[in-house]
């Protein structure tokens, strides 16, 4: 069971994204739970910098993995390694992602329509078909997954970024529903807005010191990923912080 002061202690977590935003503040956070955090990122400076963090806070220190998340071998690879490595896999934290340009639906290139799809749905399906098995042998698995208010809201010029999400929701309720059964649970994750670089690219006017730093979601997930908890199928980040006021 895990102890009370380090709740994740014994478990193996996967965060893609890991490198910067809400990748790297679930990753160390989830470092601080007692939680082997394997941080994958495609900018290997930037995990590097997380190790520091994670060492320098006096937490055991990540598996890096530098990797493509839209290279179709890396996430079979990935798996494969963590199979021999752990045995099993207890937490994903999917919160890579990519926005895109914004623009009309018929501007937009086939190239970057292949991109957002690319790392916000289709990469997404590779890890889950990657880790199955892993997730099966695991106690309790826990996958939380970033979404956005878009994919139920689309609205115009959002085109490529709200079709993956509405997809990558669609892709995990199935999952769900297949692994019902088992104690596998899946969780949709809201963040809602946080200074991120995405962010500062999507709304280049507003100011940055109004938003909160990632690092307030880091309570949030470590909960969801708890083994004694059930997180619950969708979590709206602000609706936590009304209740919680």
């Amino acid at each position: 069971m895990p102890s009370k002061t380090l709740p994740l202690a014994g478990r193996v977590a996967v965060v893609t994204g890991a490198s910067r935003g809400i990748g790297r503040a679930a990753a160390l956070a989830l470092g601080a739970a007692g939680a082997h955090v394997v941080a994958v990122a495609r900018t290997k400076a930037g995990l590097e910098e997380l190790d520091d963090q994670l060492r320098a806070a006096g937490h055991e220190r990540a598996t890096l993995v530098p990797m493509d998340l839209c290279d179709d071998k890396a996430p079979d690879v990935l798996g494969a390694a963590l199979f021999e490595r752990f045995g099993k896999l207890d937490i994903l934290i999917a919160a890579a992602g990519a926005l895109g340009v914004i623009t009309p639906l018929g501007h937009m290139d086939i190239k970057t329509w292949d991109m957002v799809v690319g790392v916000n749905l289709t990469a997404n399906w590779r890890l889950v078909r990657a880790f199955d098995p892993l997730f099966r042998r695991a106690e309790a698995a826990r996958l939380i997954v970033l979404t956005s208010s878009l994919a139920a809201k689309p609205r115009a010029f959002w085109g490529a970024y709200a079709a993956s999400k509405a997809g990558l929701e669609a892709m995990l309720a199935v999952y769900a529903d297949e692994t019902e059964t088992t104690a596998i649970r899946t969780c949709l994750l809201d963040p809602g807005p946080l200074r991120t670089k995405m962010r500062a690219a999507a709304f280049p006017g507003e100011d940055p010191d109004s938003l909160d730093d990632p690092s307030v979601l880091g309570p949030l997930i470590v909960e969801l990923s708890r083994p004694d908890r059930k997180p619950p199928p969708r979590v709206r980040f602000l609706d936590t912080l009304r209740s919680e006021g």
